[in-house]
């Protein structure tokens, strides 16, 4: 693990991971998600077990890495041997559960969707979903800490960049190709325009009062 007193920005490594093995786990999966704070479009979670002998040079959080070196190291990851899951909560479950939940509910469907069962999981953040089924370990900051949360979270963000993509396809009027989503002036001046579409989310407070000023218009 890197030195705490280090000036040098530390890198993701097996810290957490060897931990848990000392303590009695065999397998241990990396939990990330991507898309909690849009406005639009799925949250999406990835769980991934690493394969320990093909480790891809080069994984860290995806929010420091480039669009282009995300999907590289996704790839790898892939092709790799890595055991990995993903799951999508749509706006339905967002809206149905909030945000929170719809990730806690993700999270734990991609843990269970994994082909092989981890006796142990290190989960991005400091909440965790109810029901997993093994020990589970919240890790603030875990994707910039633990190899194994660090490629979740690619592979998460990755799969997320890439629904947006369809997204956009379907409604290019609002530009999700460049925004994912987010909350960007060009956002905002769409929802002005056009008023929430079909992926927006409707709980969230912009798109409700985008909506509503398209009804008082009408």
């Amino acid at each position: 693990m890197a030195d705490p007193d280090s000036k040098q920005p530390s890198l993701p490594d097996l810290a957490f991971e060897k931990r848990a093995v000392r303590k009695g786990a065999t397998i241990v999966a990396g939990v990330d998600e991507a898309g909690r704070g849009p406005l639009a479009g799925p949250v999406v979670v990835a769980a991934v077990i690493l394969n320990r002998r093909k480790i891809p040079d080069g994984l860290n959080d995806s929010k420091v890495l480039t669009a282009e070196a995300r999907a590289a190291l996704c790839a790898l990851i892939l092709e790799s041997g890595a055991t990995v899951s993903v799951v999508a909560a749509p706006t339905s479950i967002i809206a149905e559960l909030n945000i929170l939940h719809a990730t806690m509910w993700a999270m734990r469907r991609a843990v269970m969707g994994l082909s092989l069962a981890p006796d142990h999981v290190l989960i991005d953040g400091n909440t965790i979903p109810k029901g997993m089924p093994c020990a589970t370990e919240p890790v603030i900051g875990g994707d910039g800490l633990t190899l194994s949360i660090a490629a979740a979270s690619i592979v998460a963000k990755v799969t997320r960049d890439r629904m947006c993509q369809i997204m956009h396809c379907e409604e290019p009027h609002y530009g999700f190709a460049g925004h994912k989503g987010y909350s960007a002036p060009t956002h905002f001046a769409a929802l002005e325009e056009h008023g929430p579409g079909r992926y927006h989310r409707m709980d969230f407070a912009p798109c409700i009062a985008a909506a509503g000023r398209m009804r008082a218009v009408a």
